[in-house]
């Protein structure tokens, strides 16, 4: 496929009423650019890893009413789920496009992974000044890394069962990069290489 980026009608798509006609949207529309964005990724991370990394992509599977309000793909290095490990992704909500490294509320060790971000805090001053940080994979909000307060951020992913931690970057909807297919994929792979270092020091905790 030609990959354009993302259209209007694509964000329209969390505006569908009703969980079977919005997952028949999401596979029309969206999935087919997943798969062609997360291949790509995939790839990437792969090689610049050196180590086999699986696309999966969010089935919404669980969901008998309320249609989800996002959905995404997610890079990680087992080929069976992505929840429980250190996860790269691409996803879109009804008005941005969101590029994460992110450390959800299942992983096993995220304790001592956020406790070797807070004694790594450094790391964190050499990405992009544009990065944003969530909290809450569930919530479209996000913080900007240049006035995050990271250790209270990260004493909170450490000390808090549900916390979470997610760090990359928003691309709004009406951003014109979005409907440049080269640009935005260029966009995509330089956000996740410089969130590489933080994914290796973050696995030295996970094995």
């Amino acid at each position: 496929m030609t990959f354009n980026g993302f259209t209007q009608q694509d964000f329209a798509t969390f505006m569908i009423p009703g969980l079977a006609e919005r997952m028949e949207a999401i596979e029309t529309r969206i999935r087919p650019k997943f798969r062609y964005i997360g291949q790509r990724a995939t790839d990437q991370l792969s090689m610049q890893l050196n180590q086999e990394m699986f696309l999966h992509i969010a089935k919404h599977a669980r969901r008998t009413v309320n249609p989800p309000q996002d959905t995404w793909l997610a890079i990680a290095n087992n080929k069976r789920g992505y929840k429980k490990h250190p996860h790269f992704q691409v996803g879109i909500f009804d008005d941005h496009i969101f590029i994460w490294l992110a450390f959800i509320y299942e992983l096993p060790n995220k304790s001592q992974i956020a406790s070797t971000f807070m004694s790594e805090q450094e790391m964190f001053d050499e990405l992009p000044n544009d990065f944003v940080v969530s909290l809450d994979h569930m919530k479209k909000d996000a913080t900007p890394l240049a006035t995050l307060d990271k250790e209270a951020a990260l004493k909170r992913f450490r000390d808090v069962k549900k916390a979470e931690f997610l760090i990359g970057r928003h691309i709004k909807k009406d951003d014109p990069i979005l409907q440049d297919g080269t640009a935005l994929l260029t966009k995509i792979e330089s956000t996740f290489d410089a969130l590489v270092p933080l994914y290796k020091l973050a696995y030295q905790d996970f094995n």
